[in-house]
C-alpha cells in the first residue's frame, strides 16, 4: 500500500495535468509520439531549428542551421540571353510561342545551376532502453512560450523533457528530469544523412563536423559544426565511442550549439567550429542547473515581446480539450473556432521562430528541413511563395521580422545588376522566379524561368513596410533599390500596338509569363504583356514616384516615369466577364490552375476596388468562381485572402475549413489534396510554410483591411463568428486596432494612432457612441486626406464582353473621419460592453 498510493496519486495528477493544459489556448498537444517528420513539433530562434519527435525509448531532435546550404557563392546567368532576346521577342510577336519558349529555355534559363538546396544539420538521438513500459504519455508545443514538453510515466517515476531554441543564448536547450532522484539513465549521439566527422570532447560533448554537398556543378563549400554538451546533476557521465552515456542522474541539460562558415552570400570565411564553441562555452556558463529556469524565462520573455502584441478570441468549444491532431481531422465538420485562432497564432509563431533580424529570411520551409534534397530545394520562390511568407509581418505587428526579407531584396539588387546587364543589356537590377542563399538571379527550371518581374513584386514589400511606419530613414535606405528596378524596366519594356491599344503603343514586358500558367490558346507559358506584369509595374512606378516625392529625390526623372506609367496596358475584362490573365482574351472558364497571378491586383495590391473599380471587382469574382475553391497549400491560402478582399467572409471560411483538413491519414500516408499535417504544418503537399503564413494573413483580412482608402472593420466576417475579440492589428498609417463584436456588430473599439493624421473608419453597422471626439460622416468615395490611404489611380478597364454582372455597392456603408494626433488613443464602447 505504501508503494501503491504514491503511484496512484502521480497517475491521477498526470491525468489532471493533461486535461488542464490541453484546455489552455496556444497549446498544440498529442497523446502519442511523432512517427513522421510532419508530426514532430517545430522550434526555432531564427537561426537554429529543431523538430522534436517526443519518442519514449528513442527520441529524435532533428536539427537545422539557417545558413547550411549546398554549393557556395556564385550566380547562374546564361550569357546567351542577350543575343537571343530579339529573336524570342520576334517569335512571340508573330505568334510562334512554342519556338519562343524553346529558345528561351535554352538561352535564358540557366544551363547549369538551378539554385542550391537547403540542407539538414542532422539529428540528436536520445535513447532510453529501460522505458519500454510507459503510461500517461503527453507532449505539447506551447506557442505562447516557444517551448515543447514531453511527459510520461514509467513505474512510479514521471519523466519530463523540455526543449527550446533560445533566442537569447543561441543554443538549443534540452532539459531531462525524473520525479525521483537517481532515476535518469540515457545515451545521446549525433547523426547526419551525409558523410560527417564525429568525435567526443571532455567526456561530455559530442562533436559533428562536415561540408555541404556539391550540387549541379557547384562545389559544396559551407562547413558545419554541431556540438552537444551533456551536463548531468548526480549520476555518472561517460563517453562510449561516439555516444555520451548518463547513468543514475537526477536530471540533465543538453546544450546544442551549431554554426557554419557563412558570413554573407559572397563571404564564407568564418570558422564554423570556433563559432559553435563560442556559442557553447558562453551558454554553458549560463545554463548551470540553478540558472536553468531563469534562462528558459529569458528565452520566453524575448519571444513574448513579439507574440503578445496580437491576441485573437473567436470563442471556445468543448473540442479544445481534444488532442490537436483529432481537432484537425474533424475541423471541417464541426464548429471549433478556437482551433482557427490557434492556427492564426501558429503562423505568427512560425514567423517569429524562422525570421529574426540579422538572419536569413524564412525559406520555402521556413527554417525546418530534414532532407539533403528537399522539395523545390527549399529555396525562395519569388513568384508568390517568398512574398507570402511575409504577408503577416506588418499587420500582425511582427515588423522587425520583415528585416531579413528586406535585406535579401537589397542583396538581390546587387547580384541582380549582373543579370540585368549580362542577360538583357539593361541598367538597374532584376531577378527571375527563384533565388537561394547565394542570391542567384538567373532563370531556373527550363520553361518556368522566363519571368523577369520578381524585382517589381519584391519592391512592393519595400514600399508597403513604409506605409505602416512613416519611417523616412528606412524609406531612404530602400529607395535606391526601387529606383534601380524602375531603371531596368526603362530599358527592358518594348512597344506593342494591339487591337485594343490607343494610337500610342503600349509598353509591355516581353518575354514573360503569367506564373506558371499556360493558356489553352497557345499551350505554352511564354507570353508578353501579361496582366500580372502590368499590375506589378503599375505599383513599382507609382510607388517609386511617391517615394521620390516624399524624399525629394530625382525630380528631373519623375516626368519620364509618369509617362511610362501612362503607357502601361490597363486591365481588361474578357468575354466571360472574367479578369483577363493575358493581353489577349485567352482565358478558359475551365482553367483550374493553382496560380491566380492576375489577381495580384486584388490582393496583395489595391488596384481592384469595389468603390473605384466595381467592374474589375466583379470580374475578379468571376475569375475566382471559374478557378474554383479546390486547391492546396499556398494557393488555397491566397484564395482565402482574395475572398476576404471580395468581402465574402463565408466563402473565405469555407476555404479555411478545407485548409484545416487532415493531410495525413491515420496510417501515415499523405493525402494529395493538401490540407494540414498533424503538427499544423501546411501541406502543398509536401510541406510548404507559405500556406501557414497566408492563412494568418487571410484571417486579418477578414477582420480588418486598410488598403482601400479607409480602415475597414469586420469587412468579411463569417456568420459562424458572431462574437469575438481581436487586439493589436496594425493598419496602414500606424493605426493599431483593438475591437470586440457581438452578433456581428462592434461593441467596443480602441484605436491607437501612432502617427496621427486622419482616421477614416468604414463599417457595415454603426459604431457605438463616442464622447470627446469630433466625428464626421463622409461619402464612401471621397478621397482620404491621409496620404497613407491614397487609392490606386488606375486606368479604366477595357471591356471585351457584352455580359452584365451585378456590381457590389458599399454606398450603404458607415464611413466616418476622425482627426488624430500621434500617440492618441480613441475609444468607442456601447453601454452593454462595459
Amino acid at each position: 500500500m505504501k508503494l501503491y498510493l504514491p503511484y496512484f496519486i502521480i497517475s491521477l495528477l498526470l491525468a489532471c495535468f493533461s486535461l488542464s493544459v490541453a484546455a489552455k489556448p496556444n497549446i498544440l498537444w498529442y497523446e502519442q509520439a511523432a512517427e513522421h517528420w510532419e508530426e514532430a513539433l517545430p522550434l526555432g530562434n531564427g537561426r537554429l531549428g529543431a523538430m522534436v519527435y517526443g519518442g519514449v525509448t528513442s527520441d529524435n531532435i532533428q536539427l537545422n542551421e539557417a545558413t547550411f546550404w549546398a554549393g557556395g557563392p556564385h550566380n547562374n546567368l546564361n550569357p546567351k540571353a542577350l543575343e537571343s532576346l530579339p529573336e524570342i521577342r520576334r517569335l512571340i510577336a508573330t505568334g510562334n510561342y512554342l519556338a519562343a519558349e524553346n529558345l528561351a529555355a535554352n538561352t535564358i534559363t540557366s544551363q547549369g545551376s538551378n539554385g542550391m538546396p537547403y540542407q539538414t544539420a542532422g539529428n540528436l538521438h536520445l535513447e532510453f532502453p529501460a522505458h519500454k513500459q510507459f503510461s500517461h504519455y503527453y507532449r505539447e508545443l506551447d506557442i505562447g512560450r516557444a517551448l515543447t514538453t514531453t511527459r510520461y510515466q514509467v513505474g512510479d517515476v514521471v519523466y519530463t523533457r523540455e526543449v527550446f531554441s533560445s533566442f537569447v543564448d543561441q543554443v538549443i536547450a534540452v532539459k531531462l528530469s525524473a520525479s525521483k532522484p537517481g532515476q535518469l539513465t540515457f545515451a545521446a549521439h549525433l547523426s547526419h544523412p551525409a558523410e560527417m566527422q564525429f568525435a567526443t570532447e571532455n567526456n561530455d560533448t559530442l562533436v559533428m563536423q562536415g561540408m555541404s554537398k556539391d550540387h549541379e556543378g557547384i562545389k559544396g563549400q559551407v562547413k558545419l559544426a554541431v556540438l552537444a554538451k551533456v551536463m548531468a546533476t548526480g549520476g555518472q557521465v561517460a563517453k562510449n565511442n561516439q555516444r555520451i552515456a548518463v547513468k543514475g542522474a537526477d536530471s540533465a541539460i543538453i546544450l546544442i550549439a551549431m554554426a557554419t562558415n557563412f558570413v554573407n552570400y559572397q563571404d564564407i570565411s568564418a570558422n564554423a567550429l570556433a563559432r559553435a564553441q563560442d556559442y557553447l562555452s558562453r551558454a554553458a556558463v549560463q545554463f548551470n542547473p540553478a540558472e536553468y529556469e531563469q534562462r528558459k524565462q529569458a528565452h520566453s520573455d524575448f519571444y513574448k515581446r513579439y507574440f503578445e502584441r496580437v491576441s485573437l478570441n473567436l470563442g471556445s468549444s468543448e473540442f479544445s480539450r481534444e488532442p490537436t491532431d483529432a481537432r484537425i481531422r474533424l475541423f471541417a465538420s464541426r464548429h471549433d473556432p478556437e482551433l482557427a485562432s490557434l492556427y492564426f497564432q501558429f503562423g505568427r509563431y512560425l514567423l517569429i521562430s524562422s525570421s529574426q533580424p540579422g538572419g536569413q529570411p524564412a525559406n520555402l520551409q521556413g527554417l525546418w528541413n530534414h532532407r539533403m534534397d528537399p522539395p523545390w530545394d527549399s529555396k525562395y520562390t519569388l513568384n508568390i511563395n517568398a512574398e507570402m511568407n511575409y504577408w503577416p509581418a506588418e499587420v500582425t505587428q511582427l515588423n522587425e521580422l520583415h528585416e531579413p526579407f528586406i535585406t535579401m531584396v537589397k542583396e538581390l539588387a546587387q547580384t541582380g545588376q549582373q543579370s540585368a546587364k549580362t542577360m538583357y543589356g539593361a541598367r538597374g537590377w532584376m531577378a527571375h522566379h527563384n533565388t537561394d542563399i547565394w542570391r542567384i538571379t538567373g532563370g531556373v527550371d527550363r520553361t518556368w524561368g522566363s519571368w523577369p518581374t520578381s524585382n517589381a513584386w519584391l519592391s512592393q514589400h519595400l514600399w508597403e513596410k513604409y506605409l505602416y511606419s512613416d519611417d523616412k530613414n528606412y524609406l531612404a535606405s530602400v529607395y535606391p533599390v526601387m529606383k534601380s528596378a524602375v531603371e531596368f524596366f526603362e530599358d527592358f519594356l518594348i512597344e506593342a500596338l494591339g487591337k485594343n491599344s490607343p494610337d500610342q503603343p503600349w509598353l509591355i514586358v516581353s518575354p514573360s509569363m503569367s506564373p506558371e500558367n499556360a493558356p489553352v490558346a497557345t499551350g505554352t507559358k511564354i507570353a508578353a504583356g501579361v496582366t500580372m506584369d502590368n499590375q506589378l509595374l503599375f505599383d513599382l512606378f507609382s510607388n517609386t514616384i511617391a517615394a521620390a516625392q516624399i524624399l525629394g529625390e530625382d525630380k528631373p526623372r519623375l516626368a519620364a516615369w509618369k509617362k511610362i506609367l501612362s503607357r502601361l496596358p490597363p486591365m481588361q475584362i474578357g468575354q466571360y466577364h472574367q479578369l483577363q490573365e493575358w493581353l489577349e482574351d485567352w482565358d478558359h472558364p475551365q482553367d483550374k490552375h493553382r496560380h491566380i497571378s492576375h489577381l495580384y491586383g486584388l490582393f496583395p495590391s489595391n488596384q481592384i476596388s469595389p468603390i473605384n473599380s466595381p467592374e474589375l471587382f466583379s470580374a475578379a469574382r468571376v475569375t475566382m468562381e471559374q478557378r474554383g475553391d479546390p486547391s492546396t497549400g499556398w494557393s488555397m491560402n491566397w484564395k482565402i485572402n482574395l475572398w476576404a478582399r471580395l468581402l465574402d467572409g463565408d466563402r473565405a471560411l469555407k476555404l479555411m475549413r478545407e485548409q484545416i483538413s487532415p493531410a495525413m491519414t491515420l496510417d501515415g500516408s499523405v493525402n494529395e489534396s493538401g490540407g494540414t499535417y498533424p503538427n499544423m504544418f501546411d501541406a502543398h503537399p509536401p510541406f510548404q510554410i507559405d500556406g501557414n503564413f497566408g492563412f494568418t494573413s487571410g484571417m486579418v483580412e477578414m477582420l480588418a483591411q486598410s488598403h482601400d482608402g479607409a480602415v475597414h472593420l469586420l469587412p468579411a466576417l463569417p456568420q459562424a463568428w458572431p462574437e469575438g475579440e481581436v487586439k493589436g492589428l496594425l493598419m496602414r498609417g500606424g493605426f493599431v486596432v483593438d475591437m470586440r463584436w457581438e452578433k456581428g456588430q462592434i461593441t467596443a473599439l480602441k484605436i491607437h494612432s501612432r502617427l496621427g493624421g486622419n482616421l477614416r473608419l468604414r463599417t457595415h453597422t454603426p459604431l457605438p457612441a463616442v464622447k470627446g471626439l469630433k466625428v464626421k460622416k463622409v461619402a464612401a468615395n471621397k478621397p482620404n486626406p491621409n496620404g497613407f490611404y491614397a487609392q490606386a489611380n488606375i486606368k479604366p478597364p477595357i471591356i471585351n464582353t457584352q455580359k452584365v454582372v451585378p456590381l457590389l455597392s458599399l454606398a450603404n456603408a458607415y464611413v466616418i473621419d476622425v482627426a488624430t494626433k500621434a500617440g492618441q488613443v480613441l475609444e468607442w464602447q456601447s453601454p452593454a460592453a462595459h
